[in-house]
């Protein structure tokens, strides 16, 4: 079961008071439901192709609304041929829908009824009825993080949007063929979308993928800098034993000044290690040298070794 799933399975067995029922099943019909009418008025269509969420909105109809309901089950006809759940509600459905916040007097209401969204715990009810019917979060193991609540009018994307900065997840917007994305893109903002919707399980288990994930992505950014920092350190000795074995063709070790000497002769030595290491086999053997002497010393074998190279390719042209 993927992580969005057992998400949903955790958040179709919270038990809310009357207020919050109203605004998560709201948001349930609304994405999911279609209204029509027939010889006998309206009627009101939920479908789902998730068994638990079909009886968590039949739940939450009966605990709100003295009506009848009829259960019906489809076999989709496409690729994947699941069933397909679908409440129907024939008796007081303009009513229902009414207060649901969908219709008024005038019409359909776009986007969402603020009588729904009045109190804290209706906004967090009505987001996981979004989430249960539209909704979908990448499992915290993939490469990346995304959570996004799907819906077809753009009035309703941006109030979700809202509702969700309610609670400061930098939500957005975003187009697309079928209608429109809410989205969030930041792993601590979809951990605080759980939370707010009290999806506690969910926060714990995305919570601990994420630390595990950051601290392989630390690990792997260490070994990184240090394999670069090596590579570095190989490639300076490189260029310093190259100055060195010039100035022995051409001088010889012998003629340099010691405190030259000693460094050169430190550096054939030891061809592959950094100066703080030199620095160390230096104090050791009772010369106290630090990095940043060893590195001055370092710099006047390279001036004598470019200044010889120029001195060569001016014989060069010359000839």
């Amino acid at each position: 079961m993927s992580f969005a799933s057992e998400t949903k399975k955790e958040l179709v067995q919270i038990q809310s008071d009357d207020c919050c029922a109203k605004s998560e099943l709201s948001a349930l019909i609304r994405m999911n439901g279609v209204i029509s009418l027939s010889s006998k008025g309206l009627v009101l269509d939920f479908a789902t192709e998730n068994a638990a969420i079909a009886r968590r909105t039949l739940q939450l109809i009966k605990q709100l609304f003295d009506t009848e309901v009829d259960l019906l089950s489809r076999k989709k006809m496409q690729l994947k041929k699941n069933n397909v759940y679908i409440i129907r509600i024939k008796k007081n459905a303009r009513e229902i829908a009414t207060e649901l916040g969908i219709m008024s007097d005038t019409g359909f209401v776009l986007g969402i009824a603020k009588h729904l969204i009045e109190y804290d715990c209706c906004k967090r009810a009505y987001l996981r009825g979004a989430f249960l019917a539209g909704g979908s979060v990448n499992n915290p193991e993939t490469s990346s993080y995304h959570f996004e609540i799907c819906t077809l009018d753009e009035e309703h994307a941006e109030d979700l949007k809202d509702l969700l900065n309610v609670f400061d997840l930098n939500a957005r917007v975003l187009q697309r063929k079928k209608g429109y994305i809410t989205y969030i893109k930041e792993a601590e903002k979809i951990s605080d979308f759980l939370r707010a919707i009290e999806a506690y399980n969910a926060v714990l288990n995305f919570e601990d993928v994420r630390i595990f994930r950051d601290i392989r992505n630390s690990e792997n950014r260490l070994n990184n800098c240090e394999i670069a920092n090596e590579t570095k350190t190989i490639a300076a000795a490189k260029r310093q034993i190259d100055n060195i074995e010039l100035i022995d063709f051409v001088y010889g070790i012998n003629s340099l000044p010691e405190r030259l000497q000693y460094v050169a002769r430190l550096r054939l030595e030891f061809p592959e290690e950094n100066l703080t290491y030199l620095s160390e086999v230096a104090t050791q053997r009772g010369m106290k040298l630090t990095k940043s002497g060893i590195n001055h010393r370092m710099r006047k074998l390279t001036e004598m070794a470019e200044e010889i190279r120029e001195n060569q390719q001016k014989r060069a042209e010359q000839n």
